[in-house]
């Protein structure tokens, strides 16, 4: 339940929209001021009233109900604070619903089709690629889950001059046997040398026109050696995306729609769009603000924009997509609004629903710029290696005896270089740094994972209800209350869930005895700390809803931080076993967590 919007809806201001009284609402910082406040000092102006008078309106005319028990006004603010044993059983309840099970939460009719990665091959797969695999391949998953039909699309960059390059560097230094042994890394290699060979012998750049002109031609060798190289690139970045949890639905990359462009000149001349600029067949966007929109050489050739034309109308027509992003660094921001503000011209409306999704450059901490002409590149495949290596020496140190070690290290490892990559907000750059992407204690999906781990173990503590089946087997519906409000599940299931464990299971757990344990019980989710677990955890879809409308994986991985401190500090004041409730609490929080962690690409081991 949208507790936030409930409010809203109860609100009417004059000139003011139901939007901006919801996008005003905000959380309360002191739970004693109540739960959610709506300022009214941005609403004077339009009302010609001062807050204080706005902020009584609102009280006058709000009308409570079994959800917000009371509304007070201090300052202009209005205050609203919720029921507090109808949220907790509501929210139960809901969370209980959803479980592990992903299914989308709503309807959606809508299609959005997510272009990202977009490697390019016979060229390494390397640490410059994570942001725009990382962000696309987890806004794929949220979309699934909102209800979208998506549509992820590798746009492969396979096609251009460089492959005539490549099949002379292979014909006068490469083998195949060398290339079958070597891979991408050969290939870069032999394409580093044809660059440093072409420095001082200008011909090597004209045979490379000349293959690639093959190529265009059909010329069977240099297609065959084209696919060659191209079939060796896929092998080796399959498993990296299976690594990432990635899949997509088209790997349409540029080579497919090379007999689609004509289509798009045409469309261009008919509509006079295109005019001459030295040599070149340009549209003019000066009356824009922008440079002219290339759109083919002086010899005839085709450029991005041409392509990203022929792709944009073909998958308009074949997916007939609500929205189409583009999951692109931001040093294409110009080549994108160039590129939509053509479609526009061209009479296509939903050219508005075209969006890039800008992001940050990427670097290793200590490292230089990457180039793959230079030779300066750090395979994505080798940063993964690295960081599943480093966990297995942390496990090695912390846990020996962990049952499926290197399952653990892959997935502890693997994930702290996605959420490194989500963590922070997408246009921001990222110098990727090790230490800080596997550190237990800091904003990191090993810390998350590890508060998923622990809520398993008390869980498993608890009994074979919460071991074996991995869920408790507390029914809400035979919730009652009590007289004095407090929440009672009448239910407890499982061998010692109503009783605190020993000593020595304690510190067999390696739990200090009175944390977590030995402190007074409680019957109810009622306190201030639990309760404020439970409007986090009931946040979940609204966080992933904001996450979808601003393309920001960031607010659902810095929500996981925030629910993770959250149980992590009630871990340490409140006694969880032999208490039902927060037994449930507990449950709740880890199927949050392990949900969250699945729409950002990252798995959440019981066990670590």
């Amino acid at each position: 339940m949208n507790y936030k919007s409930l409010i809203a809806n109860k609100i009417s201001l004059d000139g003011v929209s139901s939007g901006e009284i919801y996008d005003s609402l905000v959380l309360t910082e002191n739970l004693e001021h109540g739960d959610f406040s709506l300022p009214c000092f941005k609403f004077s102006k339009a009302l010609r009233l001062a807050p204080l008078a706005i902020a009584d309106k609102v009280r006058a005319d709000f009308k409570l109900d079994k959800y917000v028990e009371s509304v007070e006004v201090i300052n202009g603010y209005v205050n609203f604070k919720l029921n507090r044993q109808n949220f907790v059983m509501a929210a139960i309840k809901e969370a209980d619903k959803k479980g592990t099970d992903l299914k989308p939460f709503k309807a959606n009719k809508k299609t959005i089709c997510i272009d990202y990665s977009s490697i390019n091959i016979a060229k390494p797969f390397h640490i410059g690629h994570l942001l725009t695999t990382a962000i696309g391949g987890s806004l794929y998953r949220i979309y699934k889950y909102l209800g979208y039909s998506v549509v992820g699309i590798n746009h492969l960059g396979d096609w251009g001059t460089q492959f005539g390059k490549l099949i002379v560097a292979y014909k006068k230094w490469g083998s195949k046997e060398k290339i079958e042994k070597g891979g991408v890394s050969a290939l870069t290699e032999i394409y580093v040398k044809f660059h440093d060979e072409a420095k001082t012998d200008k011909d090597l750049e004209t045979q490379a026109r000349s293959y690639f002109k093959k190529i265009e031609d059909g010329d069977k060798e240099s297609l065959e050696l084209f696919e060659w190289f191209k079939k060796i690139t896929m092998q080796e970045v399959e498993g990296v995306y299976k690594q990432l949890g990635i899949k997509f639905d088209s790997y349409n990359g540029e080579a497919f729609y090379n007999d689609k462009m004509d289509a798009v000149i045409q469309e261009l001349k008919a509509k006079n769009l295109l005019t001459q600029s030295e040599g070149a067949s340009v549209v003019d966007l000066e009356a824009h603000g922008m440079p002219p929109c290339l759109i083919l050489k002086s010899d005839g050739a085709s450029l991005y924009a041409t392509r990203d034309l022929a792709a944009a109308l073909y998958r308009k027509k074949h997916y007939n997509f609500d929205k189409n992003l583009y999951v692109v660094a931001y040093q294409q921001n110009l080549h994108f609004k160039q590129f939509f503000k053509v479609l526009e011209l061209m009479g296509h409306d939903w050219a508005k629903d075209c969006v890039h999704v800008p992001f940050g450059m990427v670097s290793l901490e200590g490292g230089g710029s990457l180039s793959t002409r230079g030779g300066n590149v750090v395979y994505l495949n080798d940063v993964l290696k690295t960081a599943i290596d480093k966990t297995k020496n942390i496990i090695k140190e912390k846990n020996p005896d962990l049952k499926d070690g290197d399952k653990v290290a892959s997935q502890v490892g693997v994930g702290a270089v996605i959420f490194m990559a989500l963590n922070s907000s997408r246009i921001k750059d990222l110098v990727f740094s090790f230490d800080r992407a596997l550190n237990f204690d800091g904003e990191t999906a090993p810390y998350i994972q590890y508060t998923h781990a622990r809520c398993f173990s008390i869980l498993q503590r608890a009994g074979d209800g919460a071991a074996g089946n991995e869920k408790l087997k507390i029914k809400n519906e035979k919730c009652r209350t009590d007289n004095e409000s407090k929440i009672v599940l009448t239910e407890n299931v499982g061998a010692g869930i109503d009783r605190p464990p020993s000593k020595t299971q304690a510190n067999a757990n390696n739990n200090p005895v009175g944390v977590g344990i030995d402190r007074p019980q409680a019957d109810n989710l009622t306190d201030n700390e639990g309760f404020a677990i439970l409007k986090l955890i009931n946040r979940f879809d609204d966080i992933v809803t904001q996450s979808a409308e601003k393309y920001e994986p960031s607010i659902l991985a810095k929500y996981l931080i925030d629910l993770s401190q959250s149980f992590n500090h009630y871990y340490t004041t409140h006694k969880i076993l032999g208490d039902a409730n927060r037994l449930k609490l507990t449950e709740l929080v880890r199927n949050t967590l392990k949900n969250g962690l699945s729409l950002l690409l990252i798995d959440a081991p019981n066990k670590m």
